[in-house]
């Protein structure tokens, strides 16, 4: 075998200028030699093939596919001499392509074939080695492939998409000189790319210069317009070759016809990969192609954004930034793009699987990504309002599941979008979402206890805060639910009172002389006497005193509960804030109004020896010292006489007692306590049943 070999590479050099009538006989068999058992044979068959393919040159490109393979195979040869055999060899067809590859036509090529060496024949060949794992026959493969690269006029980057998939896995190599020649591979594949979108930009824009030519350049009867013409078409190509800092006569029209759509699809897997060397590339070219195949890229929006999110809280900082980068380039991207109106229109960008990939986002551990994919729902929902996050799309439960978050940001967010959706809804929705709410507070006591506050003040940031809490108290005045409807009163009471979000609500409140003011009264106090302390805060709020000094008196045939004693004291507290001054004030003019102080004399009287008695007792004296306790109101229960054109004594000017029917409003409060006491009564007998 060995003779023969070398005999095969002597023939060829005798034969001279004859050799290509032959080589279809000489060649097969030195091909079959490369996976010969015995590495001497092996080693001669690379010097035969090295002999022939010295004198053959362009005649040997008609094996090439064969004689590639067989180089393949060798570069995990252990053999040294082989290997150093296999090595002469693959450089001489290196050069020997390089030289003829794009000129050379050989007399035997099939009918049609331009040149004798066949990339659209070589690339199958090459799509089946690129999966290989081994490191020495990946960097044989990236060595050849950086080769072709080289040569503008094979146009290698038309097959990109074959072998990229595979060259992008050859980054998790564990050898670095692979990893090192692979990186530098690809930047010259993503600046050839980059290359052809330029060409073909500058060809659109000189096409769109060339459909818009200037009438006065044709419209001269004496030819002085010829001049000034030519003038104008000089400045044009001076502009032209200086667009975007490059020189137009350097850049040749594009002759490359790359598929970036199926590269765009190989991409996208590779944006999550577990390897940080192949993400921060696929993270690279995405944001270049983001920059100039906006068309393309729209259709992939969700696939990206699924495979992006998640790389936004990555502990690498480099693949952080690259992913925040893309992300920023792609919400940019899908802003600038039309919202198609037209049900005949195909929109490419796909609101419906692009919302299902953001809700998904949702679970992932990280903050940051939950955080953006809120930022993007708040985008779109304000893009196209009525093409995303419809009530029945299931997106509205996972929402209201999400105000459990544990970070404030995420449900800041959430809230802030629930608001935007409910904004764009009609009333029935917007009851839908209020209803929701109770129940998950109802459901989740640690979220009413931890995030209640955030998430009310939340919304009344985004929407009417007074629609906010009337529907709310309708809500509540039907809760079956007593104790958690009084714990809910409680806690909106404490909103309405203490929190800045809410200022103009509670002047409303204070103005019970208009008919906005008693609506919004009347709205609130039925829910509100779920709570006995929470309404009698709510009349102090309203300034309905009298009515406050008279509900004082139904609690004398209450049962007093420690909770009742702590809602009580926590009023106190909140009497002797700043939102309170103006009921202070008024202690000063008790002949105004008289019942105020009765009122709080009587919450007085209910508070045990405590700091809170202390404080009002303090409080009290100052008016008491001013000899002012005369003036007090001797009838305990006084109620109002009806005189529709005049005002009430309750220290409110001007209220309408045929608006607001108090005596009603009190026997509603003295049933609904009645029926809490009488719930928490049956509750303490069914504990003891089950005890005994």
């Amino acid at each position: 075998r060995n003779g023969g070999l070398i005999a095969l590479a002597a023939v060829t050099i005798a034969l001279g200028p004859d050799i290509a009538l032959h080589l279809d006989i000489i060649i097969p068999p030195i091909l079959s030699c490369f996976n010969n058992q015995d590495s001497k044979v092996r080693y001669y068959a690379c010097e035969s093939m090295y002999n022939i393919a010295k004198v053959a040159k362009g005649e040997a490109l008609r094996f090439f596919n064969g004689i590639f393979d067989a180089l393949s195979t060798l570069s995990e040869d252990t053999e040294m001499s082989v290997k150093s055999g296999a090595e002469l060899l693959d450089r001489l067809i290196k050069d020997i392509v390089l030289e003829l590859a794009t000129t050379y036509i050989s007399p035997f090529d099939p009918p049609g074939q331009t040149t004798t060496f066949s990339l659209p024949n070589f690339i199958p060949l090459l799509s089946s080695k690129i999966s290989t794992k081994h490191s020495f026959t990946r960097n044989h493969l990236v060595l050849w492939i950086s080769n072709l690269e080289s040569i503008p006029e094979l146009g290698l980057i038309s097959y990109l998409h074959e072998f990229l998939d595979g060259l992008l896995d050859f980054m998790s190599d564990p050898s670095e000189d692979v990893r090192v020649a692979t990186e530098q591979l690809l930047d010259n594949f993503l600046m050839d790319i980059m290359d052809d979108c330029f060409a073909r930009q500058v060809a659109d824009d000189h096409g769109s210069a060339s459909d818009e030519e200037p009438e006065g350049k044709y419209n001269s009867d004496d030819g002085e317009g010829d001049g000034e013409g030519e003038e104008d078409e000089d400045d044009d190509e001076d502009a032209e070759r200086t667009l975007k800092g490059k020189s137009v006569e350097k850049v040749s029209p594009p002759q490359a016809n790359i598929q970036y759509g199926r590269i765009i699809k190989i991409l996208v897997p590779h944006l999550s990969s577990p390897n940080e060397e192949i993400q921060k590339v696929a993270l690279k070219w995405m944001n270049e192609l983001l920059n100039n195949e906006k068309d393309i890229i729209i259709q992939f929006t969700p696939q990206i954004i699924y495979a992006v999110l998640p790389s936004l809280s990555h502990p690498v900082k480099e693949v952080k930034v690259a992913a925040t980068r893309t992300n920023h380039s792609l919400q940019r991207l899908v802003l600038e793009t039309p919202v198609m109106e037209s049900l005949e229109v195909e929109d490419p960008f796909d609101y419906q699987m692009t919302v299902t990939n953001l809700r998904l986002q949702f679970l992932n551990e990280h903050e940051e990504t939950r955080i953006a994919s809120l930022d993007w729902l708040l985008m779109l929902h304000k893009k196209a309002p009525y093409k995303i996050l419809a009530s029945d799309d299931g997106t509205f439960p996972v929402l209201l599941k999400t105000l459990s978050d544990s970070s404030e940001e995420v449900i800041r967010r959430d809230l802030q979008l629930l608001a935007q959706i409910s904004s764009y809804s009609d009333n029935d929705y917007f009851r839908s979402f209020m209803m929701n709410l109770v129940s998950l507070f109802s459901t989740d006591r640690r979220l009413l206890e931890n995030r209640g506050s955030l998430i009310i003040r939340q919304l009344c940031t985004s929407l009417d805060p007074e629609r906010i809490y009337i529907t709310l108290a309708d809500v509540l005045e039907k809760d079956e639910d007593l104790e958690f409807a009084s714990i809910m009163v409680q806690n909106l009471n404490v909103i309405l009172i203490t929190s800045a979000e809410l200022t103009d609500l509670r002047k409303r409140l204070r103005n019970l002389d208009t008919k906005d003011g008693q609506q919004l009264f009347t709205s609130l106090y039925k829910s509100w006497c779920h709570s006995a302390v929470a309404t009698l805060s709510l009349c102090l709020l309203a300034q309905a005193y009298e009515h406050a000094a008279n509900m004082l008196q139904v609690f004398a045939e209450l049962e007093i509960t420690v909770n009742t004693l702590i809602q009580i004291d926590k009023l106190v507290q909140l009497i002797e804030s700043p939102v309170f001054t103006y009921l202070r004030l008024q202690l000063l003019e008790p002949e105004k109004y008289p019942h105020l102080l009765k009122c709080l004399y009587g919450l007085l009287m209910l508070l045990p020896q405590s700091s809170a008695y202390s404080t009002l007792r303090s409080r009290l004296s100052c008016v008491s010292s001013l000899g002012f306790l005369h003036v007090m109101p001797k009838s305990p229960m006084e109620v109002p006489k009806k005189q529709p054109t005049k005002s009430i004594s309750n220290g409110h000017p001007k209220i309408i007692d045929d608006f607001i029917k108090f005596n009603e409003l009190l026997q509603h409060f003295r049933n609904v306590q009645f029926k809490h006491e009488r719930s928490r009564k049956q509750g303490k007998k069914l504990v003891w049943s089950v005890i005994s």
